[in-house]
């Protein structure tokens, strides 16, 4: 089994949780500029003769195209928790579109289950990039949307596969992974990344060894990829999720929220996603 599979495989063991940019108004006034009022639609399109159900949200007030932010799942699959982080990005001003990875409704309430849904992923790559680029197209073809101006963000699971369309040179303006796999079987090739990259790390996580830490940083440098690399101290696996420590403690796994760890990773991902954006 590759690296990659191997890391995937630890992480089955111990789970992930359960379930900015504003672009600019286009009055000079921002009193007369209408508040946000998030759209929130589920979105039911077809990949490889899978039927697959996202959730696309967007400002119904903001006029203007915006750019598009793509969220990848965590293994658990396409729940609350992805479409909450959808909502909150269509109220920074974006169009976000929550993806399904794995086709036909699946979600798991149990680790054995979100192994079986996850690997099959996993061990078909070629499939998870074409759910992928599917997704990106969709999300490209809503009126609201500036096809010129792309991201990506994933959790966990969605965190190694939105690395891992970096790594393949995905045209896309930035990648942001959070608690995501850092091993791949495939890794960087100089001058290969063009996304700019924020990953954001619970220092703490004791299913990232050090080595697996150590080279992932060297693969980065070696491919020169423009990256920003943050460990947060006391964070573990799937810091960001509200959900997490109940989940670990349900299942006698080692996740925890971290309050600090999520709200100073968003506002992380919030200055990213201007700066890329705006570029």
């Amino acid at each position: 089994m590759n690296r990659f599979l191997c890391a995937i495989t630890m992480l089955t063991l111990i789970g992930c949780s359960e379930s900015g940019n504003q672009p600019s108004a286009t009055h000079a006034d921002e009193e007369t500029v209408a508040a946000p009022a998030i759209i929130g639609e589920e979105v039911a399109y077809e990949v490889d003769g899978l039927s697959m159900n996202g959730y696309l949200a967007y400002d119904q007030n903001q006029i203007d195209e915006r750019p598009g932010v793509l969220i990848v799942h965590e293994w658990w699959g396409h729940n609350d928790y992805v479409r909450r982080r959808a909502d909150m990005l269509a109220e920074l001003g974006y169009t976000a579109f929550a993806l399904d990875m794995y086709g036909d409704r699946k979600q798991a309430n149990h680790p054995a289950d979100a192994q079986k849904f996850m690997m099959e992923v996993l061990n078909n790559m070629s499939a998870g990039e074409s759910r992928f680029r599917a997704a990106r197209k969709l999300l490209e073809e809503h009126a609201t949307t500036d096809v010129s101006r792309t991201a990506a963000v994933g959790y966990c699971f969605g965190g190694g596969i939105v690395l891992h369309m970096a790594r393949l040179g995905a045209d896309l303006k930035g990648v942001a992974s959070f608690h995501g796999t850092l091993a791949t079987a495939t890794p960087a090739e100089a001058g290969s990344v063009s996304a700019k990259l924020l990953v954001a790390h619970g220092a703490d996580d004791p299913f990232v060894p050090a080595a697996e830490l150590e080279a992932f940083k060297r693969e980065m440098a070696d491919a020169g990829a423009d990256i920003k690399f943050i460990a947060y101290p006391g964070a573990v696996h799937a810091f960001t999720n509200p959900a997490a420590t109940a989940m670990g403690e349900k299942h006698n796994l080692p996740l925890a929220y971290n309050e600090t760890a999520d709200t100073e990773s968003w506002a992380e991902l919030k200055s990213f996603l201007r700066d890329v954006f705006t570029e």
